[in-house]
């Protein structure tokens, strides 16, 4: 049973995540999308580090090293990059649409992967989801092929998003939340290092509001939600981590409408309304059975 704490952390992390895609949507006019998760990784690892020093954690066990790697180059490196691309061609609120069909691919992987259990529903959820990313596809179509690659981006995004989780979870048995987030953000700022000379240039020319928006990327959504996830994860499992995001795409739409003046067109909404229902189908249903505890499990810190 997730505890009271568990929820306010996931909380914290679905508010933040969501006012990511609006901030990523206004930096993104003037940060190429590698050069803006290099900004968001470098905030965010700075404010991390100083957080691991300050409670004096060091490095974590070698056993969350796989786990730690995975994640920080798919989830905090090429997650964000494709992110950042995906926000440049379509608008926030379908963006955050496509990329929440994954929690239904968490829920797969994680009972497939981690011997979570899943049952036939979340099959029948992945075939609704990605009807509806389908819908949203031919919806942009009309905006031209710059649209349906904004799509294409934001499900690679979900991918890869889905399994950074399911790599995370393992890793937070052998070491702490701020431990796993912090390293996972180093090694995604050492994959996107390649970005350093474009990010360099483009501080220098981009307008103080663009920056700031980098290093609230960076503090907020990356720093302290990316914690606060890994904090709820190690306390639940995979699946019932990714069905707390279901609210991310409602609060996105209401933010970019409140602050870029942004809403998609009905038939988009109706697209990403298909992948919602997807995520709710593979979460409904009879509730397998949960796995026997192993040893490890109970060795959780943070």
């Amino acid at each position: 049973m997730t505890d009271r704490r568990s929820l306010l952390a996931a909380a914290v992390t679905v508010f933040l995540w969501a006012s990511a895609f609006v901030a990523i949507r206004s930096a993104g006019e003037h940060y190429a999308p590698g050069a803006l998760a290099l900004g968001r990784l470098l905030s965010g690892s700075i404010v991390l580090v100083a957080f691991l020093v300050i409670r004096g954690e060091g490095w974590p066990r070698r056993a969350a090293w796989p786990g730690i790697a995975i994640s920080g180059v798919l989830w905090f490196g090429l997650y964000m990059v494709a992110l950042n691309w995906g926000e440049q061609e379509v608008d926030a609120g379908t963006a955050a649409m496509v990329v929440n069909i994954g929690p239904v691919l968490i829920a797969l992987l994680g009972g497939w992967l981690l011997k979570e259990g899943f049952n036939p529903r979340v099959l029948a959820g992945i075939a609704v989801s990605f009807s509806g990313a389908v819908v949203v596809g031919f919806s942009m179509a009309g905006d031209g092929h710059a649209s349906v690659l904004g799509v294409l981006l934001c499900v690679v995004a979900a991918i890869t998003y889905a399994i950074g989780v399911v790599a995370q979870k393992p890793a937070l048995r052998h070491g702490s939340a701020l431990q796993v987030t912090t390293f996972g953000c180093l090694v995604g700022t050492v994959a996107c290092l390649p970005f350093a000379g474009q990010l360099v240039t483009q501080v220098s020319t981009a307008p103080v509001s663009a920056t700031l928006n980098v290093i609230y990327l960076g503090v907020f959504p990356t720093g302290l939600a990316f914690t606060t996830w890994a904090y709820a994860l190690a306390r639940t499992s995979a699946s019932q981590m990714g069905a707390t995001t279901y609210a991310v795409p409602a609060l996105v739409v209401l933010m970019s409408w409140l602050l870029l003046d942004e809403l998609p067109g009905w038939v988009t909404l109706a697209g990403g309304a298909l992948c919602l229902a997807g995520v709710a189908v593979s979460r409904t249903g009879t509730r397998t059975p949960a796995p026997a505890p192993e040893p490890t499990a109970t060795a959780k810190t943070g």
